[in-house]
């Protein structure tokens, strides 16, 4: 196993605080003891790690979630010789795990390592795609959603009321700003705040009435507007930023998701019917 460390950093929103996001797979390292200012979030995806933590050990597995508190010392090193340890971290401000719960002070974690396969492969597979391509309304979409469930299910903190008054007006209100703002979207953060709303409320209004988080909505969007600038007769490079896409491989990535095609043989499909 090859040792490697890869730190990448979302944005949460266009102009929002940063998230780090690690990648890491070692054979023999040990970490020194040392603290986060943030909750330090990991998903185990492979060998195995012993974490000394609060007078006692932790020992991960592939698919086990850990969570560490703000300010806790602890170590990291192989929980055997042959395999090594591989995860997926992310250090998460406090207010993040917050935002959907109640309760004075911060979520308190009794089980450091927590067993949730389904949320364990949503924070894989939304770090894994983070990483690739970190962009600000995605980020802003997920990281918030999953680390408000992991609170709610596994903390001592209470959950808030998931019922949300007027939820479809405000997903319309959201769904317009993101339609008329599609190169530079507001944060969700500010869109919230100008309904006088939590970031975690303004999320479930959306989800329950569109069926899909914010920026999934965005990309179909996007995606839409490609087709008729595809027709017309440019090149996906030129597309992927009249729409708000970061570039042309993130455009791909979402025209395949929605369409099952890629912008070229899309566009070239539908320069061949014309003839």
């Amino acid at each position: 196993m090859a040792e490697q460390a890869l730190w990448t950093r979302a944005r949460l929103g266009r102009c929002g605080p940063p998230l780090d996001l690690l990648t890491a797979r070692f054979d023999k390292h040990v970490y020194a003891p040392h603290a986060h200012e943030e909750f330090t979030v990991g998903v185990c995806v492979g060998g195995s790690e012993i974490i000394d933590y609060r007078g006692g050990h932790i020992r991960t597995g592939p698919g086990s979630i850990v969570v560490l508190a703000p300010g806790e010392m602890h170590t990291g090193g192989p929980g055997n010789t042959t395999d090594g340890y591989a995860y997926r971290a992310l250090y998460a401000a406090p207010g993040l795990l917050t935002e959907g719960t109640l309760g004075p002070g911060l979520p308190h974690f009794r089980d450091p390592l927590v067993d949730d396969p389904e949320l364990a492969a949503a924070l894989r597979r939304t770090h894994t795609e983070l990483s690739a391509c970190p962009d600000p309304l995605e980020a802003e979409s997920r990281l918030p959603w999953l680390l408000t469930a992991l609170a709610q299910r596994h903390s001592t903190a209470r959950a808030v009321a998931d019922t949300v008054p007027g939820a479809g007006h405000i997903a319309d209100i959201v769904r317009d700003r993101l339609a008329d703002e599609l190169l530079a979207p507001p944060s969700l953060a500010d869109l919230a705040a100008d309904l006088g709303l939590s970031r975690y409320q303004l999320l479930r209004a959306f989800r329950t009435t569109m069926g899909v988080p914010p920026y999934a909505w965005l990309a179909q969007y996007r995606v839409t507007r490609a087709r008729g600038l595809l027709e017309s007769g440019l090149r996906a490079a030129e597309v992927a930023p009249l729409v708000g896409f970061a570039d042309q491989a993130h455009l791909t990535r979402w025209f395949r998701r929605v369409l099952g095609v890629t912008p070229a043989a899309y566009r070239n499909s539908v320069q061949d019917s014309g003839h």
